[in-house]
């Protein structure tokens, strides 16, 4: 096959010929040859695979230096150099977030002027007892309750994060409540674009997410996966999420009964995840606050192994938010703690 002169190479790969000059400056992308008199540059078809990586990586950000790195490993490796990268970047997003949202309340008094009741949350992640290491995420903010359970190791761990961390910047936002649910919807389609770069093929990562986001009493809930949320009001605790598995499905279609799902090998299939295959569709709700209401967001390292009546009897008895998740998570431990647990234990106070 012939060589292509550097203008058509640069609309094949949907670069600029001044980007193919400094790649080869950089030695990250020299070109099959070069003609003596002329000095023009020409490329082989078979760099385009290479000039694309390039690219992608240049559009999450990723630094030249970082890239000239990684660019020679192969795919596993470049996955992983990917999403230890992207845990960097939002976890350093996550710190400045965090930074502009204390300033604009400090500044703005917002929090006071939306009339929120105010909140007191704990939040924890725990390893368990046999995995080894830790895939879940939980954050429990003046606006937003978060938890997220990564897929498939360290690359999982990553989208977690990364889901997590793009949420955590919604929090400076100033929003009517009516508004919160299209910002999450919006704020999703972006998270599910970034999992789905952060890996490829049957190792590629992907994420469970539940989370709050609060303006005055008004909490806009998004639910993917087999995260979940409830609601301790009176005395009683309900479920304010349906699992995306497998045999929620099943149960749903009269194929399974509860007990049998509950049993099943399949049952912590997911049918529904962030960057899992095709384009994600949340669960969004609109929900009003009281006083009094205590809300938990946790993983299935929790509810898979302690009964709802557990639940329910640790919410109301712990008053403090901080001794419910650790006394929580001591319950599962105490069913084996087969998997990571993430526990997020939020009051709401007139």
């Amino acid at each position: 096959m012939g060589l292509l002169a550097i203008g058509a190479f640069a609309r094949a790969v949907r670069m600029t010929p001044k980007a193919l000059r400094l790649y080869d400056e950089l030695g990250l992308l020299p070109p099959a040859a070069v003609d003596p008199e002329s000095g023009y540059r020409f490329y082989h078809p078979d760099q385009r695979e290479r000039a694309r990586l390039i690219a992608r990586l240049r559009r999450i950000g990723m630094p030249l230096a970082a890239i000239r790195t990684v660019c020679d490993r192969d795919p596993r490796a470049v996955a992983e150099a990917v999403a230890a990268y992207w845990g960097g970047v939002t976890a350093d997003t996550a710190d400045r977030a965090r930074e502009v949202t204390a300033l604009v309340g400090e500044l703005s008094g917002a929090e006071h002027a939306a009339g929120a009741p105010a909140i007191r949350r704990a939040a924890r992640t725990d390893r368990g007892a046999v995995r080894d290491s830790d895939e879940d995420v939980a954050y429990a903010g003046d606006r937003l309750l978060a938890v997220a359970d990564g897929i498939r190791g360290s690359g999982g761990a990553a989208a977690a994060r990364a889901a997590v961390g793009a949420l955590e910047a919604l929090e400076a936002l100033d929003r009517p409540a009516g508004e919160l649910l299209a910002v999450l919807a919006a704020a999703i389609d972006g998270i599910d674009e970034t999992v789905r770069g952060l890996g490829a093929g049957d190792d590629r990562p992907a994420t469970t997410l539940t989370a709050m986001l609060r303006h005055g009493d008004r909490l806009a809930l998004v639910h993917i996966g087999d995260t979940r949320a409830y609601l301790l009001r009176g005395g009683e605790l309900s479920l304010l999420t349906r699992d995306h598995t497998w045999v929620r499905d099943e149960v749903d279609r009269g194929r399974l009964t509860p007990v049998q799902a509950a049993s099943h090998p399949r049952r912590a299939l997911l049918s529904r995840a962030l960057g899992g295959g095709r384009p994600v569709e949340a669960d969004l709700a609109l929900r009003t606050a009281r006083p009094g209401d205590r809300y938990l967001l946790c993983s299935d390292g929790l509810s898979s192994v302690v009964s709802p009546a557990a639940l329910r009897d640790t919410l109301a008895a712990e008053p403090g938010c901080g001794p419910a998740v650790d006394r929580l998570i001591e319950l599962a431990y105490a069913a084996g703690a087969p998997d990571n647990i993430a526990c997020v234990v939020a009051d709401m106070i007139g």
